[in-house]
């Protein structure tokens, strides 16, 4: 009972980034990374959710995991978690990308308290994270873990590959790296632009324990999640496969919603549809409880 409410409240939490990533992106007039953001809704939901250590109110918390998005442009399913869990009020989610708002294009840790890293030149993000993994150990917070969400598109930068290479090197078993595996890059198949695969036999030579899950079944993500907590010894990869788009038939698997606007017809469906899967899952969770 106690491992089904988690995974409702995870997928209610998943449900609710989705619907806040089509009300920020809106519709006839904003472009908005809404296929990345969408693939990566349920892995971003089971971090904040329960998986990741963290204090809303008081994002400085010494003791905190951390979370390294490296797909900086995705980034706006990070702030939806962000508000819905408490860090800033949800309404400031509409002021994206506006003059002035700290939820810029790309995350800006200047500007919004409890984002870790600026990130969005591709390929950095898991260089940064190794080293707050290594920093963290010469602090001896030994329980912290940091975690790296990376696109596979992304894998096409070398920088990432030292950075596989550095980690398993100095054995950084508090690095927990999260690939989004949806297939797609902003002009097509990923496959088509680098052959990156196979990756996990690929990582394993590295070095890296290495799980490979659905990214979209939560009791698989919740699961690998706190496997890749306990697990000693070297870092850790979970290539989670995903569908870009993920939630609204319309931009499933579609490259051009890469960074995509939305008709006001799109939006007015993929509002009804989010809506009516929150209420379904608001009355599955009254039952189980």
């Amino acid at each position: 009972m106690e491992a089904n409410v988690e995974i409702l409240k995870a997928k209610l939490l998943a449900a609710k980034i989705r619907r806040d990533i089509v009300r920020m992106i809106g519709c006839e007039g904003q472009t908005g990374h809404f296929g990345g953001s969408c693939s990566s809704a349920d892995l971003v939901a089971a971090l904040y959710s329960g998986v990741m250590r963290f204090r809303a109110g008081d994002p400085s918390w010494p003791e905190r995991d951390k979370l390294i998005y490296s797909k900086g442009h995705a980034a706006i399913a990070q702030y939806a978690a962000m508000a819905e869990v408490g860090y800033f009020p949800a309404e400031e989610l509409l002021t994206l990308k506006r003059l002035g708002t700290r939820l810029q294009g790309h995350p800006d840790r200047l500007r919004l308290s409890g984002i870790e890293a600026g990130t969005g030149s591709l390929g950095q993000g898991l260089s940064i994270a190794s080293g707050m993994a290594l920093a963290m150990r010469l602090d001896g917070h030994a329980g912290g873990r940091v975690f790296c969400i990376l696109g596979d598109g992304e894998l096409n930068e070398g920088q990432i590959w030292e950075a596989f290479m550095s980690s398993a090197n100095f054995r950084l078993d508090n690095l927990i790296a999260i690939v989004d595996q949806n297939g797609l890059q902003a002009t097509g198949p990923s496959h088509a632009r680098m052959r990156t695969e196979p990756l996990p036999e690929k990582w394993r030579a590295f070095g890296w324990h290495v799980i490979e899950i659905d990214g979209h079944d939560m009791g698989q993500i919740i699961e690998a999640l706190r496997k890749a907590r306990e697990h000693k010894g070297n870092p850790i990869a979970i290539i989670a496969h995903t569908v870009k788009g993920k939630g609204f038939p319309f931009a499933e698997g579609v490259a051009s919603f890469h960074n995509g606007m939305l008709s006001s017809a799109q939006y007015d469906e993929a509002i009804a549809s989010i809506e009516r899967e929150i209420d379904s899952l608001i009355r599955e969770g009254a039952n189980v409880q």
